[in-house]
């Protein structure tokens, strides 16, 4: 079955051909309904502030203005962590998007993996998820995920991932770019992360600065990289990255930027001898297991490599008769962790010991 997803992406990247010019003057007429019902929402919640509701504990969104992965999940991480560290209780909530009916979508039970001492919650409605983490769960804090465009819950923190590879959406909103909302929308947040910086040139990373700065002057910047640490089995059986050294590989993908995937595979020091990539959030069937077996048994490699969003998904440690290995991300702040740190502190932190009595609960030991 033709992926349409990766060729509409190719499409609004340029892709030369008479059919592909000819689709893009179809998405950039359709963008005008997409950017008046997106204009009518955000003006909205601009003119009537109280739409939002407002909980009783602090709020932290970490959102971005694209679709497709910038990298969310590990600052989610990341800022969970740092609470956590704190003695902070910490709730994480999300939409859920595409989850089965009854069960959650690859992103929370990465989040379960990584983050075992955390609840999180799967809910479209993002409001009600709130209430149920601070009356039964006596969370002190919410991680919004993936919350940037839900005006619905205010926050008390906005920080928004944007990525290096492709910050701005190719310039033009849904269904023509991949931007989800104006790059003016940059306002409203407090900060703004540049993910994948060690993928693109010095010259690149201060162009996309100075056009956030044009845009959103103020925001605290911060400069990021997904480090890979180790490489992990479903069976939760771990190696080192150094085992992969001048190995052939295969590789596959069902996240939102495989591109990022493979450069980061690139400079692993293994031998990339094939790379197949399937829709953000693929559900993989017994019939895409089969398949990648045979195939990654085609490639001559000598093991099979994933992200961590698709290894919990297939809870297999071997494909084709090949080892099968998640590689583990983890995010480093190369620039503006400080002044991140000091918004989570001024924005959040400072609210807790201003928290209504049901709230207040002796502080959990962090983890270690």
């Amino acid at each position: 079955m033709p992926d349409w997803t990766a060729y509409w992406h190719q499409v609004v990247a340029g892709r030369r051909g008479v059919l592909p010019a000819v689709l893009r003057g179809a998405l950039w007429l359709a963008q005008g309904g997409y950017r008046a019902a997106v204009a009518w929402r955000n003006r909205r919640y601009e003119r009537r502030p109280e739409l939002a509701r407002r909980v009783a504990v602090p709020v932290v969104s970490v959102g971005n203005l694209t679709v497709g992965g910038t990298g969310k999940t590990p600052l989610v991480v990341y800022l969970t962590r740092q609470l956590r560290r704190r003695g902070v209780r910490v709730a994480v909530i999300s939409r859920g998007y595409k989850s089965l009916q009854g069960s959650v979508n690859d992103e929370a039970l990465e989040l379960e993996r990584l983050l075992p001492d955390v609840p999180h919650l799967q809910n479209p409605d993002r409001v009600q998820a709130a209430q149920v983490a601070i009356e039964e769960l006596e969370a002190q804090v919410l991680l919004l995920d993936d919350g940037f465009q839900h005006r619905r819950l205010a926050r008390d923190l906005d920080v928004v991932l944007l990525d290096a590879l492709c910050p701005f959406g190719h310039g033009h909103l849904l269904p023509r770019g991949l931007l989800r909302e104006p790059i003016a929308s940059l306002r409203r947040a407090h900060a703004v992360v540049l993910s994948r910086c060690d993928l693109v040139e010095p010259e690149q990373i201060q162009a996309i600065r100075r056009r956030v700065e044009q845009v959103a002057p103020g925001l605290v910047w911060g400069q990021a990289r997904h480090r890979p640490r180790e490489l992990r089995a479903a069976s939760s059986r771990r190696e080192s990255l150094q085992t992969l050294r001048d190995v052939p590989v295969a590789a596959f993908c069902g996240i939102g930027n495989p591109q990022g995937f493979r450069l980061t595979l690139q400079r692993l020091g293994c031998r990339l001898v094939g790379f197949r990539t399937f829709p953000d959030h693929h559900l993989y069937q017994r019939g895409d297991v089969e398949g990648l077996g045979a195939w990654a048994a085609r490639t001559g490699a000598e093991a099979v490599l994933c992200t961590g969003k698709d290894l919990v998904k297939l809870g297999v440690d071997r494909l084709g008769g090949l080892p099968l290995w998640s590689v583990q991300i983890e995010l480093e702040l190369l620039e503006g962790e400080t002044e991140l740190l000091q918004l989570l502190e001024q924005k959040v932190l400072s609210r807790i010991d201003l928290l209504p009595a049901d709230c207040r609960h002796a502080p959990t030991e962090p983890p270690a």
